[in-house]
């Protein structure tokens, strides 16, 4: 793994209560300078490959012809074709900036996984509003309750010089700044090995009151609701999962409820969350690992590993579009490379490794983390024989009514079943992702809405 600057991580233990190494003076002197407002480098690298942050877009660019959300995503670089593109063939020119995730993808499917890479495009920035609140952050941002908590300005990323490795999981997980609403139809499609696929369906909403634009405020109250109702498969069909967040796992865990329409009944889940099997996706990923990671950290230990440059998913428009269909989208073993971008960015490696005592299906994950948007894109799983079990990746774009990045399709691949999950795919739906329209409230999530949205 080729670094491109050695970082000095000291390997913290937090039975004995966790220290905040706050950031420095010169640090925080470097944000909106050599630095953009949120603490990623805006030259580019020494060969040009990774191309000068602009921040030259906020929203829509004049050239899009944007119609408001609901939407599919509009390309704003519909003319980019790739630079070139990685295969089984050559991948070992490429080996120092690709993940294990992608070179065990390459060798499952020598034949058909190809990383089409395109130029490296930085044009969007944040509201003015992001760069306060973390400023404000880098001042004075601190982890409580031994990593489980979080007291600090909201509306902004939380730690933009992380210290310690559950600094950066909480920045890239818990604390993204990511649309304050979100409503959506999708489809998931569990790819099986011979090429038969399972699909699912759901109605999701979210909302995070709390990152609604220009809006700064402390960490009190809830931080996140959602409430997912299964459509497909038929025999799930009905099924209601919600629950509510909040900034402290300690004092105010994760709340949820479970409605089955089998007996009209709502009934609490505890520790709803970690390992569990995610409703609707036949077992194929767990709850915390939707979006890469998600929830609690507790039982794991946390480490920064570095900063990379490395080939990942980003300014994914292509794989959201409504003229391509599924049949197009979704061969055996891995999505069609064809709808798939790639760009050499700078990304943080992060490792989590199980806690003595705990248990999870994955004893050890490796997340990489995008240093533009903070934003977790993909992810290498092991299994308890320490082998590399499952890889994933997260297809973002920018989103132009938010101004800030959508979570769009994921990709889980089961390197031991020959399996995948295309998880949220919007493409044959009539709408895309309904984004910050601001019409959701606390009303509609909780035991007393899943009682009336239950059929």
């Amino acid at each position: 793994m080729r670094m491109i600057k050695p970082l000095c991580i000291a390997t913290l233990l937090f039975q004995a209560g966790l220290v905040h190494a706050a950031a420095t003076p010169e640090e925080i002197a470097k944000l909106g300078n050599e630095l953009t407002c949120v603490g990623a480098e805006k030259a580019a690298n020494a060969d040009g490959t990774i191309t000068e942050w602009t921040g030259k877009w906020l929203g829509a660019p004049d050239h899009v012809n944007f119609q408001g959300t609901g939407k599919h995503p509009i390309d704003p670089y519909p003319e980019d074709k790739p630079l070139f593109v990685i295969t089984a063939a050559n991948m070992a020119e490429y080996a120092d900036r690709l993940s294990a995730g992608q070179k065990a993808l390459f060798e499952a499917y020598p034949d058909t996984f190809q990383m089409p890479v395109y130029q490296t495009r930085r044009d969007f920035r944040f509201a003015d509003s992001v760069c306060q609140a973390t400023l404000e952050n880098a001042r004075s941002a601190q982890l409580v309750n031994d990593g489980e908590g979080v007291e600090a300005t909201t509306g902004g990323i939380l730690f933009p010089f992380p210290k310690t490795g559950l600094e950066l999981m909480w920045t890239s997980s818990f604390f993204t700044f990511r649309p304050f609403t979100e409503e959506l139809v999708s489809d998931n499609a569990y790819v099986l090995s011979n090429g038969n696929i399972n699909w699912g369906q759901v109605r999701s909403r979210n909302y995070a009151p709390n990152l609604k634009p220009g809006v700064l405020g402390k960490t009190e109250g809830p931080s996140a609701y959602y409430l997912n109702e299964t459509l497909l498969p038929q025999r799930d069909r009905g099924e209601i999962n919600t629950g509510v967040e909040y900034y402290n796992h300690v004092t105010e865990p994760r709340q949820s409820w479970r409605y089955d329409p089998g007996t009209r009944r709502v009934r609490q889940s505890p520790e709803y969350g970690f390992d569990m099997q995610f409703p609707g996706s036949g077992g194929s990923i767990t709850v915390d690992e939707v979006r890469i990671f998600n929830g609690s950290g507790q039982r794991y230990n946390w480490k920064i590993v570095g900063k990379q440059e490395m080939y990942v998913p980003a300014n994914a428009y292509r794989i959201h579009a409504n003229d391509v269909t599924y049949d197009e989208l979704l061969p055996p073993n891995h999505a069609n490379p064809e709808f798939m971008r790639y760009e050499l960015r700078r990304v943080w490696v992060l490792e989590a490794n199980l806690k003595d005592n705990y248990r999870h299906l994955y004893p050890t994950r490796h997340m990489y983390v995008d240093e533009d948007s903070w934003l977790m894109v993909m992810a290498d799983n092991y299994d308890a024989r320490g082998g590399l079990w499952r890889t994933s990746m997260i297809n973002y774009f920018y989103a132009y009514e938010a101004n800030t990045w959508q979570a769009g399709v994921g990709l889980y691949h089961d390197l031991q079943a020959k399996s995948y999950l295309a998880f949220n795919l919007v493409n044959e739906q009539p709408n895309g992702y309904t984004l910050n329209t601001g019409n959701l409230s606390e009303r509609d999530f909780g035991p007393e809405a899943a009682r009336r949205s239950g059929r």
